[in-house]
This record gives structure tokens, C-alpha cells and sequence, in this order.
């Protein structure tokens, strides 16, 4: 089977062609779990399929490195849209693409004719506790206390078509994701367990971000994260609508806009290309 190795920011996934390539029969978790594997394998974040879609110009299937399928993934989008374009599946520079959260919208960039940036309409925030979902009383989540192992950490709940959990902290640097992420993902609140971001906030117009992902551990960026991170922001009246975000990979450009749809700016590049015996 060929592969296209891709990252965003350092989140990095293995891309295959399903127009091109035979993957009738294939298990895609156990194949994610193989593939993603760092030294038996690739090494990826996910493992990201390129479908024919019959709502949208192509679809987008995402699994994680522990063969969790996800709704949806910001970075790989990026990348994603980038190489159905390179690759002439879709010729358009605003493509509709299916995934589990709904259609997304990518726009690409372009420099000299070369693709330099992804623009993703990524849609509009899900901010009922329901929607997230979280367990608990009907409502919004803006800075609720949330226990953990004895203690307490006020949190903001978002779903950008996937859960997101964000926490204001004094220093990402410091502070102990590795240790307080996981439990966060497995909390009994989260039914579906849940994204963890980690949020200093500079000054009104940016922020420093670490992210524990939800099936994938700390990851160096995550899209959507950064996407709710924004309307995080915003509901804590911490920031503007139109916010950099800081990742350790690099920054991603967040703006939460009047027509209340979340759109996030940013690289997708290409890394190797190959072929893997499945």
C-alpha cells in the first residue's frame, strides 16, 4: 500500500489514497495501531484515509495511534486538503469534505501557485454540556470546577465535532499534562472520554497552548483544540475573537467569527512518501 507521510505543526499522520489503492477487507484500527507504532512501524499520530463521499467532493476517515477512530482532526485536515489537491482528486481550492463531525470546508492558500497555507471553516462550536458530551445539568461548561484524584481544576467544555476540555493554567511550561491530561480523558464526566488543553494566556491576542489528545497522548498541535481554545478564550472574556495560537510545533491562526463559525489558519506540509506491506 502507498503512503503519503504529512504534518501540521508537528501533529503528524500517514495519508492513503482510497481512489488508488485496494483496501477492501482491512481492519483500520489494527492497521492504525501497526502503522502508527513509532518503532515498529511508520510512526504517525493517525492513520488518515482518502474517500469517495456522496454529500461532499471527498471524504475523510481519521483513526489514532491507539485504532480510535475520531469525528474529526484540524491538523490533518490541513494536510489533507493539501494532498487531494496536489493529487488532482479534488482540482478546487475550496473543497467540501465528509467526516464524522459533518462536512468541513478547507480553503487553500496559494504563493506562486504553490500551496502555502489551509484555511478551515471549521464550523460552529457545540457549547451545550449534551453536545460535548459531558454528564451533568443542561447548559453551557465556562469555567465549572471539575474534581480530579482529590483535586480541583475549573474547566471550559467546547466540541469542535470532537470534545474538547480546556484548563487556564499560569505556565504550560510547568505545568504537569502528562500527569493530568489522562485523567482528564478518562474522567467518568466524559462518556466518550475527551480532548485536554492547557491554556496560559499572554496577553488579548495570544495564548500558549499543550494539548494531551484524547487516543493520542501529548501531541505537538492540535487543530480543533485550538479551535475551542478560541471560543474558550472568548467565554472567559480572556481574549479577542481573533486569536495566535502557540503550540509547541508552531502557531495556528484562530478566529471566531460574527457568523459564529470557527476558522483556523495554518501549514500542512509534506514529509515522505513510501510503500508499507499490509
Amino acid at each position: 500500500m502507498e503512503f503519503t507521510k504529512m504534518q501540521g505543526l508537528g501533529n503528524d499522520f500517514i495519508l492513503v489514497d482510497a481512489f488508488n489503492e485496494n483496501i477492501t477487507g482491512v481492519d483500520f484500527a489494527q492497521l492504525a495501531l501497526k502503522l502508527c507504532d513509532r518503532h515498529f512501524g511508520i510512526g504517525a499520530d493517525g492513520l488518515v484515509f482518502i474517500l469517495p463521499s456522496d454529500t461532499a467532493d471527498v471524504r475523510m476517515r481519521i483513526f489514532n495511534s491507539d485504532g480510535s477512530e475520531a469525528e474529526m482532526c484540524g491538523n490533518v485536515t490541513r494536510c489533507f486538503a493539501r494532498l487531494v489537491y496536489d493529487r488532482g482528486i479534488v482540482r478546487k481550492s475550496v473543497i467540501r469534505v465528509e467526516t464524522l463531525a459533518g462536512i468541513i470546508v478547507p480553503e487553500l492558500i496559494f504563493e506562486d501557485d504553490k500551496v502555502v497555507s489551509v484555511k478551515v471553516d471549521m464550523g460552529e462550536p457545540r457549547l451545550e454540556r449534551n453536545l460535548i458530551p459531558m454528564e451533568g445539568s443542561s447548559g453551557q461548561v465556562v469555567n465549572e470546577p471539575l474534581s480530579v484524584d482529590g483535586d480541583t481544576y475549573n474547566v471550559t467544555c467546547v466540541s469542535m465535532g470532537n470534545p474538547h476540555c480546556i484548563i487556564f493554567v499560569p505556565d504550560v511550561k510547568t505545568f504537569p499534562v502528562t500527569e493530568i491530561g489522562p485523567q482528564i480523558e478518562a474522567h467518568s464526566k466524559f462518556p466518550r472520554k475527551t480532548n485536554v488543553e492547557f491554556i496560559q494566556i499572554l496577553n488579548r491576542n495570544e495564548v500558549n497552548m499543550r494539548v494531551w489528545e484524547r487516543g493520542a497522548a501529548e501531541t505537538l498541535a492540535c487543530g480543533t483544540g485550538a479551535c475551542a481554545v478560541g471560543v474558550s478564550c472568548v467565554l472567559n472574556n480572556l481574549t479577542e475573537r481573533n486569536i495566535t495560537v502557540h503550540l509547541p510545533g508552531g502557531d495556528l491562526i484562530i478566529e471566531w467569527a460574527d457568523n459564529n463559525h470557527v476558522y483556523m489558519t495554518g501549514p500542512g506540509e509534506y514529509v515522505f512518501t513510501g510503500k508499507v506491506d499490509i
